[in-house]
């Protein structure tokens, strides 16, 4: 199959939330696509000290020529997708380079120590400009209240997958999503999964 050059090679990308977000799915539904393109992809994952509501870190090392390991290395990222707004800050902690994108969903989910008030969640307008100040490239959507009218808000993950699209820094396709996902869910569920995914390339090209 002949693939699409990369403009990197590995491209690497992280996607990161928190438990409950669906990273897990998202990280395992963006390789399946790459893969139908004839790439060759590792996953790689962390967890933070609790499965919901902790960090999840999942790598993506995307080639044309070879399999990598999976863990990116510190400084290496190409691309961040953050499903949380500081997450994308943490990731860029270790990960980021002048060179790096990031797409951030702005729907904060604030921690115990947040929500019992001994930590302070910082400005959506301070987290946008730090995340700006370290990356070549941001863009901002608010996935979750787009999916919370289509009834659940985990199709967050999936907006943030059409919205990733339609960046064109990765060859990503709707045929090769549908495909993906149809092996994946209930024949009932493409649909609307589909529509998600529309509506996060929308948010970008508009």
């Amino acid at each position: 199959m002949e693939k699409r050059q990369l403009t990197i090679d590995p491209y690497n990308v992280i996607i990161t939330g928190v438990g409950g977000q669906g990273n897990v799915i998202a990280s395992r539904v963006m390789g399946g696509m790459l893969s139908c393109k004839g790439f060759y992809v590792t996953i790689g994952e962390t967890f933070g000290a609790s499965q919901r509501g902790g960090s999840v870190m999942s790598h993506l090392r995307v080639s044309a020529t070879a399999c990598w390991s999976p863990q990116i290395p510190k400084g290496m990222g190409h691309l961040v997708v953050s499903l949380e707004p500081t997450e994308a800050i943490r990731v860029l902690k270790d990960y980021g380079n002048p060179d790096i994108h990031v797409l951030c969903n702005t729907r904060p989910i604030h921690s115990a120590g947040v929500i019992s008030g001994a930590q302070a969640y910082p400005a959506l307008a301070d987290i946008k400009a730090w995340v700006a100040e370290l990356s070549a490239s941001a863009w901002f959507v608010d996935a979750t209240a787009k999916a919370m009218e289509m009834g659940n808000p985990i199709f967050g993950n999936i907006m943030m997958i059409g919205a990733v699209a339609a960046l064109n820094l990765l060859p990503l396709e709707r045929k090769d999503f549908e495909s993906v996902i149809s092996t994946m869910l209930a024949p009932d569920k493409i649909a609307i999964n589909l529509s998600a995914y529309d509506f996060g390339r929308q948010m970008v090209v508009g």
